[in-house]
């Protein structure tokens, strides 16, 4: 549905997007993740034409859109909702949709819309200022997709809610997705985000796809370092020659001889504490709840661990065994 071939897109001399490859399938929702300033909200821009790309090729269904400028590109049947929504708060709910229309030449609402967000339907004649958070987001999907998009992009759609309206705005748009039959391609930051909503994780680095795939597979299977730190693993080493390469010198890891690759990572729920041979004292211990977190000095340096709540408790202080299973790890291909 959505092709992305060499895109690049620089701010003066200063390169933000490098020659990006892209396919997005059919329905297939699509989540591109990274911290700030890693080039997302460029990309998003960029695709819809607000933000001039400075080579390659975007193609919808078919249709080459490289070349048009942004309200042809939502002709074309590109859909965007930008971050913050950008509601008129002085217009109605169906003022602010016929807005959106405005841009591809129509006027007229289509009736199936209202079926999507029925909510709206009872509220068209509310101003936009008066709306709830999760009311304008769903304002502002729904002017989008009066447009009939044949990919919709979303921008931090869900940044702006508190925690309880996010849980049900992800519900909301799986239902909206479902029933629409629309390409979803939306930014966030969160993980916990894109590892519910999407089909495909595409994690970015420095305006570059670092790693794409399955939520399973990137958040069990990194392949480089900074996927791996940003999907949860906390204890991450370099590998040579069968040892960890530690800030205190290298070790001998039991196991780790097999590794052919130049890193491993565990997450803290990963170590084995209370048994191994290795020896640390805790620095700091923290209940989250369901489990203890655990902060190590040990010979390998900090070491981050997780255990049930209802295990011993290894308070401040204290000296306490543990281990670096490799079979547990994830095994890095780039560090």
């Amino acid at each position: 549905m959505l092709s992305v071939k060499q895109h690049s897109v620089a701010y003066g001399q200063s390169s933000i997007i490098q020659d990006l490859n892209l396919e997005v399938g059919k329905q297939e929702i699509v989540a591109v993740v990274g911290r700030n300033g890693m080039g997302k909200t460029t990309l998003m821009k960029s695709l819809v034409g607000m933000t001039p790309s400075r080579g390659g090729q975007v193609t919808l269904d078919g249709t080459d859109l490289s070349n048009l400028k942004s309200f042809q590109r939502v002709r074309a049947g590109i859909g965007f909702v930008p971050q913050g929504r950008m509601i008129f708060p002085t217009l109605t709910v169906k003022e602010n949709i016929e807005t959106g229309l405005a841009a591809v030449g129509e006027k007229r609402i289509p009736e199936d819309l209202y079926e999507l967000f029925p909510v709206l339907k009872e509220m068209q004649h509310r101003r936009g200022g008066n709306l709830s958070g999760g009311q304008q987001q769903q304002l502002a999907i729904a002017r989008a997709l009066a447009t009939r998009p044949k990919v919709l992009l979303l921008d931090e759609p869900l940044s702006n809610l508190d925690a309880r309206l996010r849980l049900e705005m992800r519900t909301e748009l799986q239902r909206v997705q479902r029933e629409s039959g629309v390409t979803m391609v939306f930014v966030t930051h969160d993980q916990n985000e894109a590892l519910a909503l999407a089909d495909r994780i595409v994690v970015m680095k420095e305006g570059v796809i670092e790693q794409i795939g399955s939520p399973e597979d990137v958040y069990n299977r990194p392949q480089s370092r900074f996927v791996a730190d940003f999907v949860g693993f906390e204890n991450i080493f370099p590998v040579e020659n069968g040892q960890i390469v530690t800030e205190n010198g290298r070790l001998e890891l039991s196991g780790a001889a097999s590794v052919n690759a130049p890193g491993l990572a565990w997450r803290p729920n990963m170590v084995s504490l209370g048994n191994g041979r290795f020896e640390g004292e805790v620095l700091g211990a923290a209940f989250a709840g369901g489990s203890r977190e655990y902060l190590l000095m040990s010979p390998l340096g900090p070491i981050k661990a997780e255990m049930d709540a209802a295990a011993p408790v290894f308070e401040p202080g204290s000296k306490v065994a543990f281990d670096l299973p490799p079979e547990r790890a994830a095994v890095l291909e780039r560090m």
